[in-house]
């Protein structure tokens, strides 16, 4: 690339209603040529190898941009997505910069109603600066609308997304040391919408070790998989340090609802004193 596009190019990208994401790349005609790609990459766990790969042919545009898009039905494996240029078949990858993301149409996603399986994806700009892709692919899905906290409890309003709630619905709050509470939800008219509400009392007193994280789930009915209550249905990407909640004492322990790096919702529970909220504990 030129100079004045800098080590890195910037890519600029959209998602409409359906889900499908436009990426234009502005490159000079100069340095057009047959072959470029655009690679999304599936980044690995650390110390895993690469796993998956999906490239997308770039094509000229009429106002001289390259461009090309996922299609809604173009499946990603949840998880992040990391982008690059391919420049030929024989160049190496190029990690490329945000331009602008047009994500409109994401920001009130939760008012859809989505089908089962849910495939959502988030661009979004990494800590360092280069632009990767956030898909979540799940079968169902519980979506956090509003949590309200007291001193006393913590209540949380929701709604399933490929499910809806039947005979022996319950939210199960399960320790992860394996210690499971179960909590009755309350269903609205439309069989989907729903709320709960934890005690705190009662979830410090089930955290035999004084510290714990409680990760929060939905059964639709009696004999249904769990579904994870998390807030994925807008155009946040990592909302572990955006959305905040007051922290909570209840005799010696201290409670907090969180995001996790995956905007799943968990509680934390600490021994009062302790260092609390550290990121590298708290998945």
């Amino acid at each position: 690339m030129s100079a004045e596009h800098g080590a890195h190019p910037r890519v600029g990208c959209a998602v409409d209603a359906d889900g499908r994401i436009t990426f234009d790349l502005p490159t000079p005609p100069e340095e057009r040529h047959e072959g470029q790609q655009l690679l999304l990459r599936l980044r690995p766990k650390k110390g895993q190898p690469e796993k998956a790969l999906h490239v997308l042919d770039l094509e000229p545009a009429a106002d001289g941009r390259l461009y090309t898009v996922l299609g809604p039905h173009a499946v990603l494996a949840e998880g992040r997505w990391d982008v690059y240029l391919i420049q030929d078949a024989g160049s190496g990858r190029q990690r490329l910069r945000p331009g602008l993301r047009d994500l409109r149409v994401l920001v009130d996603g939760h008012l859809r109603d989505w089908q089962s399986p849910l495939a959502i994806r988030i661009p979004y700009a990494t800590k360092d600066g280069y632009l990767a892709v956030r898909a979540w692919l799940r079968t169902a899905h519980a979506e956090v609308s509003r949590i309200d906290i007291t001193k006393r409890s913590t209540t949380v309003r929701a709604r399933l997304h490929g499910a809806a709630l039947q005979a022996g619905a319950a939210v199960r709050l399960r320790l992860r040391s394996g210690t499971v509470r179960t909590v009755e939800p309350r269903a609205e008219d439309d069989g989907r919408s729903f709320s709960f509400t934890i005690d705190h009392e009662d979830l410090a007193a089930g955290t035999a070790a004084g510290s714990g994280v409680w990760d929060v789930f939905v059964r639709p009915a009696a004999e249904a998989p769990l579904i994870r209550v998390a807030r994925l249905l807008d155009d946040v990407a990592d909302r572990k340090e955006v959305f905040v909640y007051p922290k909570v004492t209840v005799g010696g322990a201290v409670l907090r609802p969180y995001y996790t790096v995956d905007n799943d919702l968990s509680v934390e529970v600490m021994r009062a004193g302790s260092e609390l909220w550290t990121p590298a504990l708290t998945a």
